[in-house]
């Protein structure tokens, strides 16, 4: 059985997505030790509420560089909501910009539709070859958020395999909804609250441990 680390940062959904990658069929713990975090065979940064309370809830557990070793030694790391948008360059909220771990370019905003936060179901427009929606292409997923990143802008110019991004969109306002970019995954969506959609990707990523 595959072993997973949750990273505990005091952010985020800790308990149901300790439960959901349990049913996904991993040995998961859940702690804040970035020693335990870079040695699992696999690395869940969940994440909720506020941009710059993520990261320090991160910072202060060496959560950025246990996901960059992990990353640099190609192993698999799953971002979850605010868990996926730190991943970017930055975030702006209220008029304050902050830091984000860096992995992508890119500016996590706030949604620019007549009803925020979005919460409710939304389908995905999936990328060809996605091996993080295998089998549930189709499916909707449970989103809750008023931030995200509606541009993408990495460019990679054939130089690397481009990572697959998949979108959806609220109130006339389209988003990343997920990335798939070599060991690293992330969901702006919460799979943990996605029923059997959500166990269907998290199993996908675990078997892929």
């Amino acid at each position: 059985m595959k072993k997973v680390v949750v990273l505990d940062h005091g952010s985020g959904n800790l308990r149901s997505a300790v439960r959901a990658v349990e049913r996904a069929g991993a040995s998961v713990t859940l702690t804040g030790d970035r020693h335990a975090a870079e040695e699992a065979d696999g690395l869940v940064v969940p994440g909720v509420g506020a941009y710059a309370a993520c990261m320090a809830g991160l910072r202060a557990v060496d959560g950025p560089r246990a996901i960059g070793r992990r990353l640099a030694g190609g192993r698999p790391v799953l971002g979850i909501c605010v868990g996926m948008q730190v991943l970017f360059e930055r975030g702006i909220e209220h008029g304050v910009e902050t830091e984000g771990c860096g992995e992508w370019p890119g500016l996590v905003e706030r949604l620019q539709a007549p009803i925020v936060p979005h919460m409710g179901w939304n389908t995905v427009e999936v990328p060809a070859g996605s091996a993080m929606f295998a089998g549930v292409e189709g499916e909707r997923f449970y989103f809750v958020h008023s931030y995200g990143v509606r541009r993408w802008e990495l460019e990679t110019n054939g130089r690397t395999r481009a990572p697959l991004v998949a979108w959806t969109e609220h109130g006339g306002d389209r988003f990343v909804a997920a990335v798939e970019n070599g060991p690293l995954w992330a969901t702006q969506f919460h799979p943990e609250k996605s029923g059997d959609a959500g166990a269907g990707l998290l199993r996908n990523w675990v078997e892929r441990l």
